[in-house]
């Protein structure tokens, strides 16, 4: 069935639109730094890049915890004579180049990162992988070069998304993270009681369009609309406000 396929005797779900793709909104103005995304799904991402200055406080905090590592498995091991020198050095290699890959892709920031409120995804909002943090930290050390990072930092400056060679390398960004939301409701609009005999599942359909209405491009609010003409009798604007006085109506929100 093609995705513009309608049913003669139930709505099309809204999850049947997954397989549409659409391609990444235009940037808009050279100052701002907050890249939208629509997934397939229709679903607007706003993610906002993370400049040089946060970055470099939360390598510094990071930097910190390594080195609390670093003393403690040399206090550790070292009074075990050559054992112990060699335990600490393969210990020393595994939290330089492991640290930040395991924190990355388990739970998507190290601690200097998350005490700021930062995330490692890839440039499509989706989290990162073990090959895309593996890729943009080793090559931590061409942007180390020649001293304190002065590579990655011109790098950082140079483009708009304040990627180092690292992130341009693995496809990734370093974004403040967002605060889980609460369930949204639908937005104001005059409650409609919807057409008789709708189902649980039919009801649920109208909620969801509602609820996701506020996140979907007014384009993608009248192709799911269209979707659902069958069910307003309308189509275009005239049937997303159809459809968002049924969600209104069925949220409560009865007069």
């Amino acid at each position: 069935m093609s995705p513009t396929a309608t049913s003669s005797t139930a709505p099309p779900t809204l999850a049947a639109e997954t397989a549409l793709h659409t391609p990444p909104l235009p940037e808009e103005g050279l100052l701002d730094t907050v890249r939208r995304y629509e997934t397939p799904e229709g679903i607007e991402l706003e993610l906002r890049t993370v400049g040089p200055v946060p970055r470099a406080l939360a390598w510094m905090i990071d930097s910190a915890i390594r080195l609390l590592l670093y003393l403690a498995a040399a206090t550790l091991f070292l009074s075990f004579g050559g054992i112990g020198l060699g335990l600490t050095l393969i210990l020393l290699f595994l939290v330089e180049w492991f640290y930040p890959v395991l924190f990355e892709v388990y739970r998507g920031r190290t601690p200097g990162k998350q005490l700021l409120g930062l995330q490692v995804i890839h440039d499509n909002g989706t989290p990162i992988g073990w090959s895309a943090s593996l890729l943009r930290n080793l090559l931590r050390a061409v942007d180390f070069l020649p001293l304190f990072y002065s590579f990655g930092l011109l790098t950082m400056l140079a483009n708009r998304d304040f990627k180092r060679l690292g992130d341009l390398a693995a496809g990734t960004l370093v974004v403040y993270r967002e605060l889980p939301s609460t369930r949204l409701s639908p937005p104001p609009a005059e409650p409609i009681p919807p057409p008789p005999g709708l189902g649980v599942d039919d009801q649920q359909i109208l909620l969801d369009f509602g609820e996701r209405s506020t996140r979907l491009s007014q384009p993608r609010s009248e192709e799911l609309a269209n979707l659902l003409r069958e069910v307003s009798g309308a189509s275009g604007e005239a049937g997303v406000t159809r459809l968002l006085g049924y969600a209104n109506w069925l949220a409560g929100g009865r007069q």
